[in-house]
This record gives C-alpha cells, structure tokens and sequence, in this order.
C-alpha cells in the first residue's frame, strides 16, 4: 500500500509542480479571499470541487475564451490604480519576445493548467476581462507544459484548435474537471475520452494529440515557458517582456492593463 502511494504522488508532481504558486507566478487566491505576502501555493492538481455559482462563471460564452474569436471593436481602456513596479507588480523578462508577433498588437499569454484549481477560478475573471480588449491586443491562452503526465493535457489543448472545436470545449473542459470529476486519469485515452462528451470524436482527438504538428505545438509552448521564467500557472506574459505578479486576480489584470498601455505606447499606438 505504501508503495502504492507513493507512485501515486511520484505521477501527480509535476502537474502538482505545475499549479504551484512561487515568485513571479500566479497561483493566488481571488481578491475575495484574505490575503497573505506568500499565498498558499495549490498542493495538487486534484480537482477541488466547485461551487454552483463558480460553476455558472466558468461556463461563460465561448466566444469571450477563444484566442480566434472575434470581437466587437473596443477604445483602449485607461488602466486604473497606481504604476505598477518593476519586481513588485512584475517580473522583466531578460532577452524576452513576444511568443507570435502581431504587427501593430501587444501580445498577453496566459499558461495555465486545466487540472489547476486556481486556473479554474481564474478564468471566471479572465474572461470578461478578455471580452473586452480591444482589437490591438492579441490574447493567448498557452496550455502548462512542464513535462510528466500534465503535457497530454497540453496536447488535448492543440488538437482541440486543430480539429477547430477549442471554442466550445475550452470552459467545458474546466468544468468536467472540477465541477463534474468526468477526468478519470491522465492519459490520452483518459483525456479524449472527456473530450468525446463535448461531441469530439475520441479516436480524431488521440490521433491529432499524437501527431507531428500538435507535438510541435507543446515544444514551442514549453519553450516559451522556460524563457519567460514560468514557475507555476495561472501566469500572465505581456508582449514577451513582463512577467505579471499581482496579490490577486484582480490586481493580476490591473497590472496586465497598465503594461499594455505602455507597450501599446512603446508600438506607437
């Protein structure tokens, strides 16, 4: 039984890795809940069970969550509170680049985790957030690549956008994970399978998760990471250069708006 055991967390570390909050990542509670000078970082990527009103925030339209949707024009927004400082509000990323430039558009990265609570919970707030950005920021959602188990999840990620279903599978996903428990493991059988309940065909899914192009894809996005310092997930990169830090989600966004304001400066917009 032991022995059992520990295989068992011998498999769960990277994911738990993963979702773990440290310096310059994101893994913070909503500013609804106390906070601390370190918050507690997530001790694993079970999923942890999800209120009904969560439930009904993380099922929000697809339109607002998928990077290709489009959106009503929007006027750039004036960032609001106080300048944020550098190695306080945000990380500067040595040598960093935007991960697919954009003439003319600021680019942000979330990396986040699907098996990740505070991602869960992060994306009731991201969401909205993201609706309303105007059309010169371009917006990345990168699914954690940390290697371990968590990396089939990345590859569920791209063949979802392959087979052009990420649209109205991406908040599903979240639910089925923690609200509905539909995850049964982590393996590519284990996570098409879930897929397969958005109407995915499970064998297209496994095929496009095992292919060249969506391998390809998760070595980009580990890539990225590792050169944007990526220690835990929800994490936000702004235009390849800034690592957002924050107290909150809340203050996460807040920080994210004035360093776009300055790269959309910086673009001469």
């Amino acid at each position: 039984m032991k022995m059992r055991f520990a295989l068992m967390l011998t498999a769960l570390l990277p994911l738990m890795v993963a979702c773990k909050a440290q310096d310059g990542s994101a893994d913070v509670a909503p500013a609804t809940e106390p906070a601390t000078a370190t918050q507690a970082p997530a001790t694993t990527t079970e999923p942890q069970a999800a209120t009904p009103a969560e439930a009904g925030q993380a099922a929000g339209s697809d339109a607002a969550t998928s990077p290709e949707a489009p959106r009503a024009a929007a006027a750039p927004r004036a960032p609001q509170g106080p300048a944020p400082v550098e190695g306080e509000d945000y990380l500067t990323i040595t040598g960093g680049v935007p991960f697919s430039p954009v003439a003319g558009k600021v680019e942000v990265v979330e990396i986040f985790g699907y098996t990740c609570p505070a991602c869960f919970r992060f994306q009731a707030i991201l969401a909205p957030w993201k609706a309303r950005l105007p059309a010169d920021v371009n917006f990345i959602y990168m699914p954690g690549a940390f290697g371990g188990p968590g990396d089939e999840f990345a590859r569920g990620f791209y063949a979802s956008q392959t087979l052009g279903v990420f649209d109205k599978v991406h908040e599903p996903m979240y639910a089925a994970v923690h609200v509905e428990r539909k995850l049964r493991g982590q393996s590519a059988d284990d996570i098409a399978a879930v897929y397969a309940g958005f109407g995915v065909d499970a064998t297209q899914m496994k095929n496009a998760m095992a292919s060249f192009g969506v391998n390809a894809q998760v070595a980009r996005a580990r890539q990225f990471a590792q050169r944007s310092q990526i220690t835990g997930t929800p994490s936000l990169v702004v235009h390849g250069k800034y690592l957002v830090k924050g107290k909150s989600f809340e203050d996460m966004l807040r920080i994210t708006d004035h360093l776009i304001a300055r790269e959309r400066a910086a673009l001469g917009g």
